[in-house]
This record gives C-alpha cells, sequence and structure tokens, in this order.
C-alpha cells in the first residue's frame, strides 16, 4: 500500500560540545540519504527535530539545506511538534519550515463540547493525525479527551509525542494505557528514546544518542522504515557515525586516579572513537578536583579518540565525621550547624552563600503558579543571591 519513514528526536542543536553537534547532525543527514535512496513515499517526523522552539542559526541553515533535498526529491514530510520544540504561542521554527513548503504540520484540531476532535491531512490513500508534545507531560491528560474525524477506507496514521504506559517500566511517571487512545492502524511515537514495537505503537528510537547514557545503551542512533505491504512491515535501521569505547574506572585515592584512568586508557584501541569514561567509588583520600580530568583529555587526543565524555555521577565523597553536639531543643538549627562544620572541613569561597542558597531552595510553589514562572522567579532569587 505505502513506504515511508519514522523518525523521531532527532533534537539537534541538543549537544553543546561541538563534536558530538557534529555527530547528530551527520546522523540526520545519513537519515535523510537513506530515505531518499529508499524512495520513501513520505517521511514521518514525529516531534523534537530540534532540541528547543528556536535554534541557532546554524542549526537552521543546515537543517533546511536537508529538506530542500527531500523536497528536490519529491519527498513529502509531516512533522507535528515535540516537547522540546513546542512553543504555546506556535511561533517556532516548524512553522517557517512549513511555510516554505518543506513540510506540513498535521495538527488540526477543532474543539468540541467535552473532546478535542483531530481532523485529518490525507496523502493519496493515507489519513494523518496529529497530537503534540507539550511541557510536563500536559499532553497526556489531553490526549484522553481526543477523537478522530474518521476518514473511511483510508489507512490511518496517528503521530504522537507523549508516553505511553508499556514502556515506562513501572516508573511513576503519567502515561497513556493504548486503549485510552482512538483506533489508528499505525501510531507514530516520539518523546521516549526506546526502540519499541509492539501492536501498531512504535517508537523508533532517537535518531542519535541525547546524552552519556544513552550512548552507552543504544551506541548509535535509529529510525524505521514501513512497508504496508510487506510481511515484516516494519525495519528497524541503525545509523552508525562512530563506534563508542566504555571504560569504567572505580576510584578510592583521587591522589592516583588520573594515571590510573591513564593507564587503562593505554590498553584500549581509541582510535577516532568515542570515550565514554565512567568513574565511580567512594574517596577516602583527596577530592574530584584532584582528578585532572585535563590530563586525560589530553591523553585521550594523543591516542586518536574522537572525544572524551566523562561521567562522575557515582563518584562520592566518604561522609564527613561532624564532632558536633545539637541539644534536643535546638534541633532547628541542625542545616545550619550541619553547614558551619563541612566548610570547616573543607572551606571554600562558595561557602557565604550555602546558608541564603537553601532559604531560597526551601521556597514553594504558589498555588496556581505555571511551573515555568516559578522555576523563573528561583533562578532569578539564586542569581541575585549569587550576584549574577
Amino acid at each position: 500500500m505505502v513506504r515511508f519513514a519514522h523518525i523521531a528526536d532527532v533534537h539537534l542543536g541538543g549537544w553543546k560540545q561541538e563534536p558530538m553537534q557534529e555527530l547528530n547532525f551527520q546522523s540526520f543527514k545519513k537519515a535523510i540519504d537513506i530515505c531518499i535512496d529508499n524512495k520513501v513515499e513520505f517521511i514521518l517526523f514525529a516531534g523534537d527535530l530540534f532540541d528547543s522552539a528556536y535554534p541557532p542559526i546554524e542549526i537552521l541553515k543546515e537543517t533546511f539545506a536537508q529538506f530542500k533535498r527531500l523536497s528536490e526529491a519529491r519527498i513529502p514530510c509531516f512533522i507535528i511538534a515535540g516537547s522540546h520544540d513546542y512553543s504555546v504561542s506556535g511561533k517556532t521554527f516548524l512553522e517557517v519550515l512549513e511555510k516554505a513548503g518543506f513540510c506540513k504540520n498535521v495538527y488540526d484540531p477543532e474543539e468540541k463540547e467535552g473532546y478535542t476532535l483531530l481532523n485529518p491531512i490525507t496523502h493519496g490513500n493515507i489519513a494523518l493525525y496529529g497530537y503534540p508534545g507539550k511541557k510536563s507531560g500536559l499532553e497526556v491528560q489531553e490526549l484522553r479527551k481526543v477523537r478522530l474525524n474518521d476518514a473511511p477506507g483510508l489507512f490511518k496514521i496517528f503521530m504522537l509525542h507523549t508516553t505511553m504506559s508499556p514502556v515506562v517500566q513501572g516508573l511513576p511517571i503519567d502515561s497513556l494505557d493504548p486503549r485510552e487512545l482512538p483506533k489508528a492502524d499505525y501510531y507514530a511515537l516520539g518523546h521516549i528514546h526506546v526502540l519499541y514495537d509492539e501492536d501498531g505503537l512504535v517508537y523508533p528510537g532517537p535518531l542519535y544518542p541525547n546524552n552519556f547514557r544513552e550512548l552507552e545503551d543504544l551506541t548509535h542512533g535509529h529510525f524505521v522504515l514501513v512497508d504496508t505491504d510487506s510481511n515484516e512491515s516494519i525495519q528497524r535501521i541503525k545509523i552508525p557515525i562512530k563506534e563508542t569505547e566504555k571504560i569504567n574506572v572505580e576510584i578510592t585515592d583521587a591522589i592516583t586516579a588520573t594515571d590510573k584512568i591513564v593507564e587503562e586508557m593505554d590498553k584500549r584501541n581509541l582510535e577516532d572513537k568515542i570515550i565514554l569514561l565512567r568513574v565511580h567509588g567512594e574517596l577516602v583520600k583527596g577530592k574530584n578536583s584532584d582528578i585532572k580530568f585535563q590530563r586525560i583529555e589530553e591523553y585521550a587526543k594523543e591516542k586518536g579518540a574522537y572525544f572524551l565524555l566523562k561521567n562522575t555521577h557515582d563518584l562520592k565523597t566518604r561522609e564527613i565525621e561532624m564532632d558536633f553536639k545539637i541539644e534536643e531543643n535546638d534541633s532547628q538549627n541542625i542545616e545550619e550547624e550541619i553547614i558551619k562544620a563541612s566548610s570547616k572541613e573543607n572551606p571554600s569561597d562558595f561557602d557565604s552563600f550555602v546558608t541564603e542558597l537553601m532559604s531560597i531552595l526551601s521556597i514553594e510553589k504558589q498555588e496556581d503558579e505555571k511551573t515555568e514562572i516559578f522555576n523563573s522567579r528561583l533562578l532569578g532569587e539564586a542569581r541575585r543571591a549569587l550576584n549574577f
């Protein structure tokens, strides 16, 4: 019946390190190459094409060049906004792409009493429906009140950028049960960066891993090609760009840690690879700043590595034994006493800010206050305290 590509979570501009940002874009370009070579009838972009509603101009220039290639190959593109490139005002660069004739946003709602009716965009014998992802998962509740304006005889594709219950694995995240969705033949999903394909629900995975953990778990980006006439209708496409080298080092002595890490790197072939350096353990000697990561990065370059990413989240410092007593009737000052003891053990220029920052972080969100406004208020107070 039809052959199309389903791409999601490209997150162009998401990586802040320029070499990783370049790999993200290379993955996007290679996916476009594959779609053109396979002569797909159309492409679905199921949210988060960009990492923000207002991406940098250099990202936009390169992205528009790739959409121009698709236009010249006469491959139409259908798109919805994701939680990253969504804007309440609707004024995002997705709209600019649409105005330029490079894609069509399939979100076409009609508000009814008590529910939202989605109108289809038709393409041949296909009916396309879409609903955007929103900040803080706000779309989940809204989708429970969505209906599809029927298109009899057409193959129905519902594009969504949201969380479905089968992929949350018991985590306390608001999600949709598939039975809450209106009936469609194919659900083109985005938002959750997993490889999933069950009962017409398809998450293609990110087009390129978007952080350290995703590089560990997925290594490469993915998307899917769908052929509704084939017995195996879904073909998952892997996009290899650079190989990764995972290096896990347990540290207890920060003074000797640099040499230990370099020795471990010396055993590996790092040529043109992304090094995923995970440093973990409990420090009994020295502190984090004693690990010379600049020297480690320089050694990685000498070994011909493409880039080094480090993760020290699981590197802990042994808890300081606090040598003070708190009277029972003075327990309300326990935080202040702990801060004093910690500052005495590890003096820092930052110590004078700690008490005020603790107070700021205890500020509560007011009733009916929007999350964005609350976050902005909290950040403003912190900047004032730090004299930024």
